[in-house]
């Protein structure tokens, strides 16, 4: 099953794209302390599922990274990227890849690419990397937009 029907079926489950209220109700904790460098990571405790945000983002930066550690807990939820980051050759990039899809999937509604503003635009105000925005089922946008060009508009 693709990324983007996943998240489809994920937000009519829990009637939110917001991803504190869909892991609240998915009783995945959300845990917010000082990470340095790092805007967060998920992780399983003792059969608990946490998603940890530095606490020190700006509240978007918390709502993405929260989006995009989500994303590892429904699409990845038993691989430990640091450790495979860390003590194998694994490369890690799909994952990190398709947790970055997840995220602009779930925090830029295909409703709000109907309105004929660009993606870069939506992207900004609804704290998504436009690099990221990118990852949004390229394929199927297109039908939103007439041209490639009305499609970035960058």
């Amino acid at each position: 099953m693709g990324i983007h029907r996943i998240v489809s079926q994920l937000t009519r489950r829990h009637g939110s794209n917001n991803p504190f209220i869909i892991a609240a109700q998915r009783n995945i904790l959300v845990l917010f302390e000082p990470l340095g460098g790092i805007m967060g990571y998920f992780n399983t405790y003792k059969r608990i599922p946490m998603i940890h945000i530095n606490n020190r983002l700006s509240e978007m930066d918390q709502r993405f990274t929260c989006s995009h550690e989500l994303g590892h807990a429904i699409l990845h939820p038993k691989l430990n990227t640091p450790f495979l980051r860390r003590h194998t050759l694994v490369s890690i990039d799909r994952i990190e890849r398709e947790a970055n899809e997840f995220a602009a999937e779930l925090m830029i509604p295909d409703e709000l690419l109907l309105d004929g503003r660009s993606l870069v635009d939506i992207a900004k105000e609804n704290g998504v990397p436009w690099e990221i925005a990118l990852l949004k089922r390229p394929s199927a946008m297109k039908r939103f937009f007439r041209d490639e060009q009305s499609f970035l508009r960058i």
